[in-house]
């Protein structure tokens, strides 16, 4: 259940975005996932779907093990020394490290990135009384 505190806060706090919207548009918007934050891990197999072959295959045997070895640690800190070392290996303008960037990140909506959870046009309708 949506707290219902925080949405009043966020729906009088931004009146232009939220004043002219009726309860059910209101919760629409704020479900939508239109905002964006950092993921803080990834699994080996997203960040291995992300490297491209040609490129890992280009890289020196050394290099390769080091990979493999980041890979076999469990989750992986996407913004932590694994992203220092994936940098180093397949350098900053390569394809790789632009799929791992991209990855990154994930969409959520207001509401989550509130805390709110799911929100209903009820829990608006609630917090606008």
């Amino acid at each position: 259940m949506a707290d219902i505190a925080k949405l009043k806060a966020e729906l009088t706090g931004n009146p232009n975005r939220y004043s002219e919207m009726t309860d059910e548009a209101a919760a629409a918007d704020l479900n939508t996932a239109y905002r964006e934050r950092n993921k803080n891990s990834l699994t080996a197999t997203e960040v291995l779907n992300a490297v491209v072959p040609a490129e890992f295959n280009a890289l020196s045997d050394t290099v390769q093990r080091r990979i493999w070895d980041v890979l076999h640690i469990g989750d992986i800190n996407p913004f932590g020394v694994e992203a220092t070392l994936f940098i180093a290996a397949f350098g900053a303008g390569s394809v790789t490290i632009a799929n791992l960037a991209k990855i990154r990140k994930e969409k959520i909506s207001r509401a989550v990135e509130l805390g709110l959870g799911f929100v209903y046009p009820g829990h608006v309708q609630n917090a606008r009384m």
